[in-house]
């Protein structure tokens, strides 16, 4: 089993020390133990494009804070925010576990419609992490549109997860597309947005979701700010397999790239 919490909340404006301040107390308030706590994209600042001002080296406050989380809550702790690395800036999500061990995955896609792509380097290499008896994929926003990235032929994982600050404009692409990265991949999935305005003036409904490997929703919440556990049994996500083996009817190629 996997006790599986979802934060979905408004956000201050590149306000890091008020957005670390106010996940702090949600978390502290979670009514149930968890396994894995899963923030939205950008968690400290909004999807912003003012990195240069934003942007922290890893091992600095929000490196910390996510440490000191996790190892409070015995659970991991994942979101993205703005890392500067080696002279370039990083959308990059942290899987922090709560003996401080870690790893990241910088986003590959770039919102290119917000010049995300002019600001930030893409990453190069997909993360999926084995956690308590399960195998996690956590992917970032705009990943969702693209499936080959997300592509799980082998069953290499059992739950795939995306961060994101997506605008309530493209909401149904949004439900959409979760539901069909589930159903083709036959795996959970866990999308986690943002609600609220950003400084740009755009709203965002949330709509974070739990969706079933046969696509169906069975958490989804929009317009309002909520904390969502549950519990994800893998025995009923094998047997599923077991019934319905698709993968194995996956045309075969290879990423390259």
């Amino acid at each position: 089993m996997l006790h599986l919490t979802l934060l979905q909340t408004s956000l201050h404006w590149e306000n890091p020390t008020a957005n670390r301040a106010m996940l702090e107390e949600k978390i502290f308030a979670l009514p149930e133990k968890t396994d894995l706590i899963v923030l939205p994209e950008m968690f400290t600042t909004g999807f912003s494009m003012n990195a240069k001002a934003l942007a922290e080296p890893m091992n600095l406050t929000t490196f910390r804070w996510l440490k000191q989380m996790a190892a409070q809550t015995d659970a991991v702790v994942t979101g993205s925010y703005i890392v500067q690395e080696q002279g370039q800036f990083y959308n990059r999500l942290i899987w922090m576990e709560p003996d401080g061990s870690f790893d990241v995955y910088d986003k590959r896609h770039l919102f290119r419609m917000a010049g995300e792509e002019q600001t930030y380097a893409g990453g190069t290499k997909r993360l999926v992490k084995s956690w308590r008896g399960w195998n996690i994929c956590p992917l970032i926003c705009y990943d969702l549109r693209f499936p080959v990235w997300s592509r799980n032929a082998g069953l290499e994982y059992d739950l795939l997860l995306y961060v994101a600050n997506w605008p309530a404009a493209r909401s149904t692409a949004w439900n959409a597309l979760l539901q069909a990265r589930a159903i083709e991949n036959l795996a959970y999935v866990a999308g986690v947005n943002r609600v609220g305005e950003d400084g740009n003036g755009h709203a965002y409904a949330g709509d974070s979701s739990l969706i079933d490997p046969k696509g169906e929703v069975l958490f989804r919440q929009n317009q309002t700010e909520i904390v969502f556990q549950t519990t994800l049994s893998l025995d009923e996500l094998s047997a599923y397999r077991e019934r319905f083996p698709a993968n194995r009817d996956a045309d075969d190629f290879r990423i390259i790239g």
